[in-house]
């Protein structure tokens, strides 16, 4: 971070400050102090950074941001509310650079085109990307406060639950390029409805300057419905598109396919597998194309992608392969795991799930529609378990899929997997990751591995 002075600090944020000096950075955890920064006492649901702002001056913190009284000795500015301000003082300090910003979001997908995007965009520029799941009011003003004369490029992810934020993010991101993956279900119980969610997501263009590319999932049926004539909008996808992707083939792990575009053609193999993850590449290309990378540059960096976490990995224990995609889980992202596993190659086909999370009221029926969406895709066997996910057996045993199966527990899941699972299957895990589904596989994978 390039340093700023608390007055100045002070005034884009409409408070005071009690003295003035020099601050090179901005922390809100005592824990990752810096001499010499900003430290933003921060108000949550559990706890008061106000209660360390003494602490965070004690270990180098050459100033601390308030919005009530505190025991603070040194140099302090107050405001009306620090989290407010914290998004704030993040948009001014963005403006000091003049850089190409990537702001993406999107019902599903977002992580992993990020970290597509960003391989595309860093191939030519020195690029920062958001980390982790800092996407957030509170997270990413941490990853604009990471921008300082040497960076060239950022790649910043947004998520959001309600109407408004992603609002808010665009106004202290000011991306230059935007990139919306897919409307889907996630969060409808505070948006309304699929129509709701895509006008949170279009809050986007909320911190764009008119003129600015958009680049949307042309095979999406409300983004493909979106007209806007103040921005540049493409669209990606393999039906419709700008962008479009052909020849799509899958082999060991690797799908290839070809980009068309305006007249052009480029080759691209990513080392994941699934037709999600085309549109995801496809898209990070797109991005690419209006950064004037060379498509061959683009190419090459796509084929460096390394799947984060559990998002799809790939590995074969035993003989047997297994397809980690326990991150997270919607409606949209099961479907996508049923369509890799379809698309997967080996003897017999496992689908092994559990409970999706955060769907609200919406929350029996969207697992009474993956349960369709399973017996519709046909895998040899389905195995869940979790409270909601009796909903997933129900209907896909009501739409014609016979092999499926509800488990009390994880242990009697894992006994099952373990008993039917040969070498030559191939096993994908899908469920959000606070159902902890990992449990099984890490037990799968010990038994396996020992056989």
């Amino acid at each position: 971070m390039e340093k700023l002075k608390l007055s100045e600090i002070a005034d884009v944020c409409g408070g005071f400050c009690n003295s003035d000096c020099f601050v090179s950075g901005v922390c809100i955890d005592t824990r990752k102090i810096t001499p010499g920064c900003l430290f933003i006492c921060i108000k949550g649901e559990r706890f008061d950074a106000h209660d360390f702002a003494r602490e965070a001056i004690e270990k180098g913190a050459a100033a601390v941001m308030i919005h009530r009284d505190t025991d603070v000795c040194g140099s302090y500015v107050r405001v009306d509310n620090t989290a407010k301000a914290l998004l704030e003082l993040s948009g001014y300090y963005r403006s000091k650079f003049d850089i190409p910003v990537v702001g993406l979001t999107g019902s599903v997908g977002k992580t992993t085109t990020k970290e597509f995007t960003y391989l595309v965009v860093h191939s030519k520029y020195n690029a920062i990307k958001t980390l982790g799941n800092l996407n957030n009011e509170i997270g990413l003003p941490q990853m604009l406060f990471r921008l300082d004369n040497s960076v060239q490029a950022a790649v910043i992810e947004m998520g959001m639950n309600h109407f408004g934020e992603i609002h808010r993010l665009s106004q202290a991101a000011k991306p230059t390029i935007g990139l919306i993956t897919n409307i889907g279900v996630s969060h409808i119980e505070n948006l309304g409805s699929r129509q709701g969610i895509l006008q949170a997501k279009l809050e986007l263009l909320d911190g764009m300057k008119a003129g600015s590319p958009l680049i949307l999932n042309g095979d999406n049926d409300l983004l493909k419905t979106v007209k806007n004539d103040a921005f540049n909008i493409c669209f990606y996808g393999i039906e419709n598109g700008d962008f479009r992707a052909t020849d799509i083939s899958e082999n060991n792990g690797f799908t290839s396919f070809t980009a068309e575009y305006y007249g052009k053609s480029q080759k691209l193999t990513i080392p994941a597998i699934g037709v999600h993850n085309v549109y995801n590449a496809l898209s990070a290309f797109a991005v690419g194309y209006f950064l004037d990378i060379d498509s061959q540059l683009c190419a090459d960096a796509l084929y460096e992608y390394t799947p984060e976490g559990m998002r799809q990995k790939c590995v074969t224990v035993g003989g047997i392969t297994s397809i980690e995609d326990c991150y997270n889980a919607s409606p949209d992202s099961m479907l996508a795991a049923f369509k890799t596993l379809e698309n997967t190659s080996g003897n017999r086909k496992i689908a092994v799930l559990s409970d999706m999370l955060e769907l609200g009221e919406y929350s029996k029926q969207a697992h009474l529609d993956v349960g369709k969406m399973a017996a519709d895709s046909r895998p040899d066997l389905l195995l869940c378990t979790g409270e909601m996910s009796k909903y997933i057996v129900q209907g896909a045993l009501e739409n014609g899929l016979e092999q499926a199966y509800h488990f009390d527990t994880k242990q009697e899941l894992t006994d099952r997997l373990l008993r039917d699972a040969k070498p030559g299957d191939t096993v994908i895990f899908k469920a959000s990751r606070g159902m902890k589904l990992e449990d099984v596989i890490h037990n799968a994978y010990d038994r396996w591995e020992n056989k």
